[in-house]
């Protein structure tokens, strides 16, 4: 063979086909390959831990320094990376993120039923694919330095949720009743709901090759999106589940934290501010923020907030009075009662109109940052804030009355930008601080 011909030809052959597969690898579907995509050098980065009240930066079991949270929800990240030509939206969504201080997502690790891409097809079945998908969303936050909280159950009925788990279980014969509160009583679901926990914490990252169990970019699991009783008669039956869970969870995983993902609701019967709910129709629902929080296992209480939903004949003076009222019961509690963290992991308000010059949104948001603020300065239990819902542009169909792409809200973005660096400036000494052109708190006042 001609040597010239092998120079000219073969080699850049060669190259132009191992160049063609590391962009099909990285930008497109790579359900039927098991090894990792690239060879990466993982950004270095600790565990969070909890020590009284607070949550912390643990290295080598040795803790540092207190974390105080400003974060958001994007719950479509793992839907977005299913298919390759979507994943520059999760890679962007995380970026914006990171690039307005933020240092938490919280997003759905469930997808049940049997759309195409769902991630448990029956119980105990995944689809790799979408399974792969949610493998990307955990890679690419620890690139960006994101830490994600992963909820492992819908309440509601989008993306299956208890539903689909009775549906599962009455299709096997399981006799059950009609109420979805058989989800936490039924020893058959039960067993279906720790089989999928089991999955997702002894998965194995296909891009990265890191168990679930040992990746520092999970912040915490969280056993339930909003659990509600339908009757408030199987509230022994939610609390008796939550400490199985939280149990289970723990025996698999002894590095991450665990929350319920709590709305907040206090019962009638609670040791808390039962005063603080919205309405006498919180108190039915099952939960109760006190009891719920104070299980063993249970390492920081979650709450969420949407005044425009729960009181929305109020007016906005109306509206402020409630929400300051429920973020200073909550952070009490996690302090007196609880003595655990409280991070308000959805906080939703609707833009509205201009009131004085402002919106409605950056006026609620405002002040449950400020609350957030004040806390973080006293060390006391308020531990953050995750705002409901951020967006990308492509992604609407996930939008709701509270999405929005917050770098087309100009005020929100930079109520956003401040609260995540007078935060990081709460939680690290001077001594640590470190200004940097890249750095988006850098041209931000110190805190």
């Amino acid at each position: 063979m001609n040597s010239n011909w092998r120079d000219k030809k073969f080699y850049p052959t060669i190259g132009i086909i191992f160049l063609l597969g590391f962009i099909y690898l990285n930008y497109f579907d790579n359900s039927y390959f098991s090894f990792p995509i690239i060879t990466w050098s993982p950004p270095k980065m600790g565990f969070v831990g909890v020590n009284g009240t607070r949550f912390v930066l643990v290295d080598n079991g040795n803790i540092e320094s207190p974390v105080y949270l400003n974060g958001w929800n994007s719950y479509w990240l793992m839907e977005e990376s299913v298919w390759g030509p979507s994943r520059y939206r999760v890679s962007d969504m995380l970026k914006k993120g990171a690039e307005m201080g933020m240092t938490v997502c919280r997003t759905w690790a469930f997808s049940d039923g049997a759309r195409p891409n769902d991630l448990q097809t029956q119980p105990g079945v995944f689809n790799e694919r979408v399974f792969k998908g949610l493998d990307y969303v955990v890679y690419e936050a620890r690139k960006h330095g994101i830490r994600l909280i992963l909820s492992l159950v819908n309440n509601l009925n989008a993306f299956g949720g208890k539903a689909q788990y009775l549906r599962w279980a009455e299709e096997a014969g399981v006799n059950i009743t009609s109420s979805t509160d058989s989800f936490f009583s039924n020893p058959i679901i039960k067993e279906y709901y720790k089989s999928y926990v089991k999955a997702i914490l002894t998965r194995k990252n296909s891009f990265t090759g890191v168990k679930y169990s040992e990746e520092p970019a999970i912040f915490a699991w969280e056993l339930m999106n909003e659990p509600r009783c339908k009757s408030k008669s199987s509230a022994s039956a939610l609390q008796a589940w939550i400490t199985e869970m939280a149990a289970f969870v723990k025996s698999l995983d002894g590095k991450h934290l665990v929350t319920v993902g709590l709305e907040g609701f206090y019962s009638l019967n609670s040791t808390g501010n039962y005063g603080a709910n919205p309405g006498e129709w919180a108190a039915s629902l099952g939960s109760d923020f006190i009891k719920n929080s104070a299980i063993e296992n249970i390492d920081f209480a979650s709450v969420h907030a949407y005044p425009h939903s729960w009181i929305p004949d109020a007016d906005l003076a109306a509206k402020v009075k409630y929400l300051s009222n429920w973020v200073d019961a909550h952070i009490n509690d996690g302090e007196n009662v609880l003595k655990k963290p409280v991070l308000f992991t959805e906080v939703g308000a609707l833009l509205v109109t201009k009131t004085g010059g402002l919106y409605d949104r950056d006026i609620l948001l405002r002040m449950v940052y400020d609350q957030i603020y004040e806390s973080a300065k006293r060390r006391e239990a308020g531990a953050g804030v995750l705002i409901w819902q951020l967006l990308v542009e492509g992604v609407e169909e996930y939008s709701d009355k509270y999405s929005f792409v917050a770098w087309k809200c100009p005020s929100t973005y930079k109520l956003i930008l401040e609260q995540s660096c007078r935060l990081r400036n709460t939680s690290q000494s001077p001594k640590n601080r470190k200004d940097h052109h890249k750095d988006p708190c850098f041209s931000q006042k110190r805190g």
